[in-house]
């Protein structure tokens, strides 16, 4: 005798119901954290804030000259230190030198500016170039500097043409004679820019009028 099928609603109660599928363990994505979409960058663009401001850029014109590095002996073995001479000028006709020492080559420079900022002066000249001749010494360097008409251009070495562009001339003819160490020539070139006087300034300090343009 053949078995009878069984009732439909009874075999679906014998059926097991099947087991719900394992979550991944990787999280979705915007669930990292609760932190939402994008959450856990970190090279993205960053957001401006209110205190952030374009660096604004300086009146003032340096340059380091040169950087001298020294060692002194000690038990543990040898410490260096370094010093920056560093010219500073507005290229107005200020002009400023200072040396600054440090441990470090950064902090050198930033102290040697800082320093030459402090010294600053004034320099008599005309238009782009210097009114008249200067000759000057210091130590075993010498330097000479003549006026020049426009676009001559700086005809002067590294180190004189360094103090020549931070004080604002742009024609001149020079010459570097004696000693070749940087820290004497540019000194040297400084002194000769102190010399220069304007006819101007001359007159009126002797108290003599200039006579102006003869009538035609």
């Amino acid at each position: 005798m053949s078995e009878t099928n069984p009732n439909p609603a009874e075999a679906a109660e014998q059926i097991p119901a099947p087991a719900p599928a394992e979550r991944s363990e990787r999280p979705e994505r915007g669930e990292r954290g609760g932190r939402g979409r994008g959450a856990g960058r970190t090279g993205g663009p960053r957001r401006r804030t209110e205190n952030d401001s374009p660096a604004e850029p300086s009146e003032f014109s340096e340059k380091v000259i040169y950087i001298n590095r020294s060692a002194k002996v000690v038990k543990g073995g040898r410490r260096f230190s370094f010093s920056a001479l560093v010219v500073t000028g507005d290229r107005k006709g200020r002009i400023g030198i200072g040396l600054g020492k440090a441990a470090e080559v950064s902090d050198a420079i930033k102290k040697g500016g800082e320093a030459s900022k402090q010294n600053m002066i004034n320099i008599s000249l005309t238009g782009a170039t210097i009114p008249h001749d200067a000759y000057c010494c210091f130590d075993g360097a010498k330097v000479l500097l003549r006026p020049a008409s426009p676009g001559t251009g700086l005809i002067a070495g590294k180190t004189v043409r360094a103090v020549l562009e931070t004080v604002g001339i742009k024609d001149v003819l020079s010459k570097s004679l004696g000693s070749k160490n940087a820290a004497n020539v540019a000194k040297a070139t400084l002194a000769a820019l102190q010399t220069l006087r304007l006819r101007e300034d001359i007159a009126k300090r002797r108290g003599v009028e200039l006579a102006g343009p003869k009538a035609a």
